[in-house]
């Protein structure tokens, strides 16, 4: 029996860090932070919704609250003079006063550009998710979106599924398009993996991107060593 294990999760701790990072001292602490970042990505997944953005990371010092942006399309986010991101710094540290008033950390946010928008799974099914809720034809979409993101130079493989009442159909279905290859049991390989929904007014259609963008060696002047077990069995 096989068991379906998230590509970012797969890899922390090998290639990934984690998109939380803190130390808590005690189960309170633990308990209140959790729910504070939590609370702080959904209001940014709904706030920041057709702007493209990828990753929110959020860092904890004894005195400092970080919350760190990353975006293909930052003059949205920052706005005019910077006018929209005190905007957004304000408003999520009402949203922290409101989940943890005893928390007194000074808020700062980061916002950092993508530079190649195709390498990223995030913005790739945002992408998707824009083209089908303007009522495009679903494989044409999907076709367009693989082609684009192949012609990367990073990219070596790319697997868009979509799901749901496609194309208005009364039974819903799943349909997918890969080009190239997707090692997903390999640790060292770099897939990047993001889901979305798509809203439409026969209902909402699921969307799920995978991206293997080449492999991450630590060194690559050393050789890879195997694995005792791979080497046994060899």
């Amino acid at each position: 029996m096989t068991h379906t294990v998230h590509p970012y999760a797969h890899r922390l701790g090998i290639i990934r860090d984690w998109k939380s990072r803190w130390f808590a001292g005690d189960a309170k602490t633990y308990r209140e932070n959790v729910k504070v970042d939590e609370t702080i990505r959904r209001f940014l997944t709904k706030k920041l919704r057709g702007t493209f953005t990828s990753g929110i990371e959020i860092e904890r010092s004894a005195a400092e609250l970080r919350v760190i942006l990353s975006t293909a399309r930052p003059g949205l986010v920052i706005g005019r003079s910077g006018e929209n991101a005190a905007k957004l710094r304000s408003e999520i540290a009402a949203v922290v006063r409101k989940v943890a008033p005893a928390d007194r950390r000074t808020l700062k946010l980061d916002i950092n550009e993508i530079r190649q928008p195709e390498t990223d799974a995030a913005v790739v099914a945002y992408m998707v998710a824009e083209g089908l809720e303007k009522r495009m034809p679903f494989r044409r979409v999907l076709k367009q979106t693989i082609e684009k993101v192949i012609a990367a130079r990073e990219v070596e493989g790319v697997r868009i599924a979509v799901s749901g009442r496609l194309g208005g159909a009364e039974m819903s279905r799943k349909e997918e398009l890969k080009k190239g290859r997707i090692p997903l049991q390999t640790f060292r390989a770099d897939i990047d993996f993001a889901h979305e929904k798509a809203h439409l007014p026969y209902g909402v259609i699921g969307i799920k991107v995978w991206i293997f963008r080449g492999n991450v060696y630590q060194d690559k002047k050393t050789s890879v060593r195997m694995p005792e077990t791979a080497a046994l069995r060899g």
